[in-house]
């Protein structure tokens, strides 16, 4: 049974799709099967990995006009790909019934398929957005470790909160990532000791430090993995979903040890 994963801020620019993307692959790397979903109309992950446009979206899907129809990138690693007609999508439901738990129905058929569902949210928090939090398990939030980033957590976590209380019981924020990470910048070190107070033991232990393979990457239509295996990039992101595996499968123990 697939863990349902969101990757969400509002902010754009702090690392959000390219984590979604390299998340997704990390844990392909360690024999996870995973489904990634471009909910954001912009299909900045589509485009990252070099998807030609779909017949069938996960535009088309939301709309009741397909199942999803995933990409193959490769063996064990599948993408429903996005496009701006996704743009419309949240006037386009507005009136139809149950709107918030169209993305749950679309997953129930595919469930056993995969380890993780990854789902690269819009950089907003409309309806979208809301079926994304309404069918998940985890809230990922990326965070680029400088001062504006900070700015507007309140309101994600006040968002996460009451989709948790309304729709989705099982929802919980299980990570902060903290990106574009310099130890050499006070700053950086600062806004990470900042955010470690305020989410406490949800901040993973990983820092994404600042590489320029993966801002190189998707230029190549490539995932860090399969662009440059030997970057920090690569290496923080394996870092980082050897974690993930270990707070999902092992939540009491991990905590304990973030504890100690």
């Amino acid at each position: 049974m697939a863990k349902i994963i969101s990757l969400l801020n509002h902010k754009g620019g702090v690392g959000k799709t390219t984590s979604a993307i390299n998340i997704g692959a990390g844990l392909v790397e360690l024999d996870k099967r995973v489904l990634l979903i471009d909910l954001d109309p912009q299909a900045n992950l589509s485009l990252s990995l070099g998807i030609p446009r779909q017949k069938y979206s996960i535009y088309e899907a939301v709309r009741g006009e397909s199942e999803l129809v995933p990409f193959e990138i490769k063996k064990g690693f599948d993408v429903v790909t996005s496009n701006l007609d996704l743009s419309g999508a949240e006037m386009e439901l507005i009136n139809e019934a149950g709107r918030e738990f169209i993305l749950r129905e679309l997953f129930e058929p595919v469930m056993d398929d995969y380890d993780f569902i990854i789902i690269d949210c819009p950089p907003s928090l409309g309806l979208l957005t809301l079926n994304a939090l309404t069918s998940s398990h985890y809230v990922y939030i990326p965070l680029q470790t400088e001062f504006l980033a900070l700015q507007g957590l309140t309101k994600i976590k006040q968002v996460i909160d009451k989709v948790k209380f309304r729709l989705n019981k099982k929802l919980q924020i299980g990570g902060v990532i903290a990106t574009m990470y310099d130890h050499r910048k006070v700053l950086n070190r600062d806004v990470v000791e900042t955010i470690r107070k305020y989410f406490g033991s949800k901040v993973f232990n990983t820092l994404i430090r600042d590489n320029v393979a993966l801002a190189e990457a998707p230029a190549q239509r490539k995932d860090i993995f399969r662009y440059s295996r030997s970057s920090n990039g690569a290496k923080d992101y394996l870092k980082l979903c050897k974690e993930i595996i270990e707070r999902i499968e092992n939540p009491v123990v991990t905590k304990r040890k973030v504890e100690a």
